[in-house]
């Protein structure tokens, strides 16, 4: 009887996101969830607080799911407002944006109708998020000279020729390039660095670079943490070759390991950005929260123990 209640699905979408494919679209969205017996609620993310008035005034017993369509900074503020709000739905992913490494770690598709038989189909995959201060991430939350070039690229550049962007304003700030003092304190060890960059990930991916965190697996129960260290300029270019194919946390100047808390500290400021969104102020204090989200995916990966325990969370 539960189950029969559940008939609304809430989607919340980016207008701006990508190239527009899912505005384009929603008409041809709504017919599909409507021809499953389904009302679709759809919240134009034009400002943040659209969301965060939306999931403050429904009553979830009416809902199966929340769909996001957009990119990362989409689904972070989509994710922020659920948690805040105790939302405890099964949310659905549709990639639309110019950066898409969460829905990339699942595997999701781009094609409209593969991600609405994903999202009208019964099969989950949870995940962690991140926490750092006060706000939530779901992919990676990065520091340094290099982090803010999503903040920095120009957004009619980044729909247009999507992340090539990013490497382009990347490459331009090269000679800016300057080192960050920055003290690591975990639960296990101390470290004392001298920082280009660096990233704590939930995810595998981010930027488009594919392999930036190889190991990373989103419901361990664990962040990835990858420092790169003070170097010569001129190293760097072969240790973006092997940031592409996934082999840079054996590099000497490379720190990698992994943890469930982690604090920041630097007498220096420090840009951070978490999922491509401007980030919080040093010091940074972060910590994982394990199977916190339940991700329709193309096959099922939860265990009926698993849902059982979720449930009774």
């Amino acid at each position: 009887m539960a189950n029969e209640k559940r008939k609304k699905v809430l989607l919340f979408y980016n207008p701006h996101s990508g190239d527009g494919l899912f505005k384009n679209n929603l008409d041809f969205i709504i017919e599909k969830v409507q021809a499953k017996g389904m009302q679709l609620i759809p919240v134009r993310a034009a400002r943040d607080n659209m969301i965060e008035n939306a999931f403050e005034s429904i009553k979830q017993e009416d809902y199966r799911q929340v769909i996001v369509a957009g990119g990362d900074g989409t689904i972070n503020i989509c994710v922020n407002s659920m948690i805040r709000n105790n939302v405890d739905l099964p949310l659905s992913i549709f990639p639309a944006g110019t950066a898409n490494d969460f829905a990339y770690y699942f595997g999701l598709p781009h094609d409209i109708e593969d991600m609405l038989r994903i999202a009208m189909g019964e099969n989950y995959t949870y995940a962690d998020v991140g926490r750092c201060n006060q706000k939530y991430f779901v992919n990676v939350a990065a520091m340094g000279t290099l982090v803010d070039v999503s903040q920095k690229t120009d957004p009619n550049l980044k729909n247009t020729i999507g992340v090539i962007s990013y490497y382009l304003k990347g490459l331009s700030e090269v000679p800016n390039l300057k080192p960050l003092p920055i003290k690591l304190i975990t639960p296990e060890k101390t470290y004392e660095e001298n920082m280009y960059f660096m990233v704590v990930m939930n995810g595998k991916s981010a930027g488009g670079f594919k392999k930036i965190s190889p190991d990373s697996d989103i419901n361990d129960g664990k962040l990835d943490v990858i420092l790169f260290k003070e170097m010569p300029i001129v190293e760097l270019i072969p240790l973006l070759v092997s940031i592409s194919q996934g082999r840079h946390p054996k590099h000497k100047k490379v720190l990698a390991f992994q943890t469930e808390k982690l604090r920041l500290e630097s007498d220096v400021e420090v840009p951070t950005d978490v999922d491509g969104e401007r980030g919080e102020k040093f010091p940074l204090d972060f910590e994982v929260i394990h199977k916190k989200l339940k991700i329709f995916t193309e096959t099922n990966n939860i265990k009926e123990k698993d849902a059982g325990n979720k449930r009774r969370l």
